[in-house]
């Protein structure tokens, strides 16, 4: 097992994946880490759609068309529940788009420890993605394309900011 920055480290965006399945061990292991994940008032507000199949691949590809997309053996849609997710009470804020993210996160680094890429995409068609994929009481809120990264897949160095500009202490 890698330490936490090791893994920060190594993930990146992954936009070209090989044609090799994601083994079911692996799955299982990143899906176990995923329901681990923190949430506010422990809600797990979240649904997690795994596409395999070639009919959900095409239906999933109409939603996100772009050829580095589609080189991705599986996928997996992070949804919320849209009413049972926590809402805090001072501004209305509803969490469940936090809940998912910081548990596709998690998603995201177990894949990393597997030798695995993945890539946060939410710029999908919305109106596409509740016709092919609604679930009543859910929303979709990330597709995460997930496999073995292709040898040429391009990969830009990270750049972060100072941390001198990101924290204060006060």
């Amino acid at each position: 097992m890698k330490n936490m920055l090791a893994l920060s480290q190594e993930r990146f965006s992954a936009r070209k994946f090989t044609s090799e399945a994601v083994s079911q061990e692996d799955l299982d292991y990143i899906m176990e880490c995923v329901l681990m994940a923190p949430s506010a008032v422990n809600k797990q507000p979240w649904k997690w759609l795994i596409v395999r199949s070639d009919e959900a691949k095409q239906k999933l590809q109409e939603c996100y068309d772009r050829e580095w997309f589609r080189s991705a053996p599986m996928y997996i849609v992070g949804m919320r529940n849209v009413e049972e997710n926590w809402v805090r009470k001072y501004d209305g804020k509803a969490h469940g788009d936090i809940d998912v993210a910081i548990a596709t996160e998690h998603l995201c680094l177990a894949a990393t420890e597997r030798g695995l890429g993945t890539c946060w995409v939410c710029n999908y068609n919305t109106d596409k993605m509740k016709q092919l994929f609604s679930r009543p009481g859910f929303e979709a809120v990330v597709i995460i394309p997930i496999g073995h990264i292709a040898e040429d897949c391009p990969h830009a160095e990270k750049k972060r900011k100072d941390m001198s500009e990101i924290v204060e202490e006060i």
